[in-house]
């Protein structure tokens, strides 16, 4: 059944009992409510869902509940089935390490050549990016998973922001989806989560804001390694077959820009590269602000490739009260 944080990040419950709608589009509203109830791990691996019991669930037409169920099936959340509507797919430990390692090494190759892009970048973004690492950080050390995967997601967001690439963000973005699909189930099965899950988002923010991309490099690997370590316990596994382990433990990551005397114009020049290394603040950064993949990767958790259109449509904003 539908757990009691159905609209989580996206809207309120009204006197009745129904979600209120906030948004403008519909269709949007529900992929991103059905998304975080999918990274939360309310709905197991085949769950099926029909056209008519989403629009009943909701209080919508037929019409936005199909678009938002054929969105999350175009994304690989969902998969669509002829004749019996949508089914949550299921993901073993052979899907979570691919999706873990394309994440590392995506994000491993995107740090160590940050130095080497010149761009604008505004550190007034950062204010935004330490609201939600503390939201993250209350989330995971009060072990409140159904609150910890929407604030996780949208700080990891901003945050990859700083690889100066909207595809690269949307991309990883994407994969951190499937990586909770696959992980909340087994953490919910954990019972008491208070103080389990990861919680140095905000000794990121101070890195980042230090201009200290190799401290930066360092507490994500830590991230990510903590994670494959965690679930590998959970679930009684190994870590023999999870290749990037050399990279999450001897990132040797360079430093952001050359040491240059404090004044001169090689530090001016400087801090024109590195005054982005949050983010893009041009747009938001969020569900539905990144373009995702135009195909998904081919492998065994897709059939052939299909067109992707945005992530969702969101503000990428936290839901009052998250």
């Amino acid at each position: 059944m539908v757990g009691s944080g159905l609209f989580g990040s996206s809207a309120s419950r009204s006197g009745d009992g129904r979600s209120a709608i906030r948004r403008n589009s519909l269709r949007e509203q529900i992929a991103d409510a059905l998304r975080e109830e999918l990274m939360a791990g309310r709905f197991p691996a085949g769950r099926n869902f029909t056209v008519k019991e989403i629009a009943d669930l909701y209080g919508v037409s037929a019409t936005p509940a199909r678009e938002a169920l054929v969105d999350l099936a175009a994304q690989g959340l969902l998969t669509a089935e002829h004749h019996r509507g949508f089914t949550v797919p299921s993901f073993d430990w052979d899907d979570f390490l691919e999706i873990f390692e394309a994440r590392t090494l995506l994000t491993d190759n995107a740090l160590r050549h940050l130095s080497g892009r010149i761009g604008r970048y505004d550190w007034a973004r950062l204010s935004s990016l330490r609201r939600r690492a503390d939201a993250a950080v209350r989330a995971s050390r009060s072990g409140q998973l159904d609150v910890l995967v929407g604030c996780d997601l949208r700080f990891w967001q901003e945050a990859a922001a700083l690889l100066c690439n909207d595809r690269i963000a949307g991309y990883l973005g994407w994969l951190r989806v499937q990586s909770w699909m696959f992980a909340a189930p087994h953490l919910r099965a954990a019972g008491d989560l208070s103080g389990v899950c990861w919680d140095r988002h905000g000794e990121l923010v101070d890195r980042i804001e230090d201009r200290d991309q190799a401290g930066a490099h360092r507490i994500i690997n830590d991230y990510n390694l903590f994670t494959v370590r965690l679930l590998a316990r959970l679930l009684g596994r190994t870590l023999e077959s999870v290749a990037v382990l050399p990279l999450l433990r001897d990132p040797e990551t360079p430093p952001l820009v050359p040491e240059q005397p404090l004044g001169g114009p090689a530090e001016q020049a400087s801090g024109e590269v590195v005054a982005e290394v949050v983010a893009e603040t041009v747009t938001e950064v969020g569900l539905g602000r990144v373009p995702m993949p135009r195909h998904l990767p081919p492998g065994r958790l897709e059939g052939p490739p299909h067109p992707l259109g945005r992530f969702g449509g969101g503000s990428g904003e936290p839901a009052p009260g998250r």
